[in-house]
């Protein structure tokens, strides 16, 4: 009678998703929750903006005044916090290492300024480390990013060629990340950052 196998336990992923505005990263963070639900949580991050259209505090982001959020940085609340288009954003220690210990994936949205201190904080964090995993969404060119910029219908041309601006000096932190996935449309973007995480899921580490 042969041995039993071990059993194999994917660790839970913290995975880190990069990209300029309009590279379609929120939308992708957000089938991949809805496609695997029992598996993802999304890390809800904190602002200082305004809530735009229809987002939901609590649910879109945690949307704080900037004493709130000053106080919380002061408290050493935040896993990493940056300022990104003139507003504050930050994630909540407690929100990562909670999901993670719950044994779920986590999806975290963040620009490359929060990146490049999740990353640096892992580096002296083992337990990070052991489950972080970054991609980065890489527009076709400067052209289609313009085009999705201004087909969202949500800022003015000045905004626009703002965050046009950012985004070339973001494109070039590519080369920091695990993965640099090349935006093409909805649906095999979504098929590739799948096959990442899948991927992920059964790798030894």
């Amino acid at each position: 009678m042969s041995n039993p196998s071990p059993h194999f336990q994917p660790r839970p992923l913290l995975i880190l998703v990069s990209g300029p505005a309009g590279s379609g990263k929120t939308t992708l963070c957000e089938r991949m929750t809805a496609s695997y639900p029992d598996r993802i949580r999304r890390v809800i991050t904190c602002t200082t903006r305004a809530p735009r259209g229809e987002e939901v505090n609590g649910v879109d982001y945690h949307f704080f005044d900037k004493s709130t959020f000053e106080q919380k940085v002061a408290g050493g609340e935040f896993l990493e916090h940056a300022v990104v288009h003139s507003q504050r954003y930050g994630t909540r220690r407690e929100d990562v290492y909670r999901h993670l210990r719950n044994g779920f994936d986590l999806l975290l949205n963040l620009d490359v300024q929060g990146a490049g201190i999740v990353r640096d904080v892992a580096e002296n964090d083992p337990e990070l480390k052991h489950a972080l995993v970054s991609i980065f969404i890489m527009p076709q060119s400067m052209d289609e990013l313009r085009k999705r910029l201004q087909g969202r219908g949500t800022d003015g041309q000045d905004e626009i060629e703002r965050r046009l601006w950012v985004a070339e000096a973001e494109m070039q932190q590519w080369k920091h990340y695990n993965y640099v996935l090349v935006s093409d449309d909805r649906e095999s973007d979504f098929e590739h950052i799948k096959s990442v995480y899948l991927a992920e899921k059964m790798r030894i580490v």
